[in-house]
């Protein structure tokens, strides 16, 4: 199996897929090996990337707490994150980090309060704002994700200052976002919902080939038989990880496919 990350991993960082690494990959699915995402986005991006590219097969979406298949494009299993404990942990953030903001993820949609004012370009037509902070947790949704956004923190930072506020019961990380911190159930992780999927295959994690960049990451780079960080990754990554490869702009992860798979670049 080969698992990668999406953003600053498997895709440049305009988003696309390179023609390379797109050849690589088919060159790993046609020797027998099965290709997975691994990925903090939710199945909506993996959507259009599947849309742009011909992706099919399997993706775990949300820092783990889904398993989305993208052919036809269901949710086989999620980890939601209870409402009770997401309003527990944003009232402890926002004693510690006064002026943060907080939305809640889905998996669909993104359903945020007034302070947080993080939009991105891609989430178009999927923000559904709500008038104030007690609103956010009246919704009757499944959560796969708390998010807390600080425009004067960076995520390194904010990540900080939630580990030293107390916050327990949930999964902190952060993927490299600004000033983004992203919550998830106990427990709920990259590796820990992979190595669950790889267990119903018969695939050991030796046989797994992973690739990634940020410290939502590390828990597969780690796991994984080997695990990759990429050239352009975080420090803590680079640190953590023995094994590096080129970066995500020069085809870092069709480096690694073609050397292993004897594939023309």
């Amino acid at each position: 199996m080969i698992a990668s990350d999406l953003d600053g991993t498997l895709l440049r960082n305009d988003g696309t897929l390179s023609p390379r690494t797109l050849r690589a990959l088919r060159t790993a699915e046609s020797a027998g090996a099965e290709i997975v995402l691994v990925t903090a986005r939710p199945p909506r991006f993996v959507d259009r990337l599947a849309d742009a590219a011909g992706f099919g097969g399997t993706a775990v979406c949300s820092n783990g707490a889904m398993v989305y298949d993208i052919g036809t494009r269901t949710v086989v299993s999620s980890r939601a994150l209870p409402l009770t404990t997401a309003r527990r942990v944003a009232t402890a953030l926002a004693a510690a980090v006064p002026g943060i903001g907080f939305a809640l993820e889905t998996g669909n949609h993104i359903l945020y309060e007034p302070a947080y004012r993080l939009r991105l370009s891609e989430d178009t037509g999927a923000e559904l704002p709500v008038p104030s902070l007690a609103d956010l947790w009246l919704a009757d949704v499944p959560v796969t994700k708390l998010l807390a956004w600080s425009d004067r923190l960076d995520a390194d930072a904010l990540l900080a200052a939630a580990e030293a506020g107390a916050v327990d019961g949930v999964q902190l990380t952060h993927s490299g976002g600004r000033g983004l911190l992203e919550i998830s159930a106990s427990g709920v992780t990259k590796a820990g919902t992979l190595s669950v999927l790889c267990a119903g295959r018969g695939i050991d994690a030796v046989e797994v080939v992973a690739f990634g960049d940020m410290p939502n990451d590390l828990s597969v780079l780690e796991w994984a038989g080997a695990g990759y960080a990429m050239g352009n990754a975080h420090p803590s990554v680079l640190a953590a990880i023995a094994t590096h490869t080129l970066s995500n702009e020069e085809d870092g992860v069709a480096d690694v496919i073609e050397r292993l798979f004897g594939a023309a670049r």
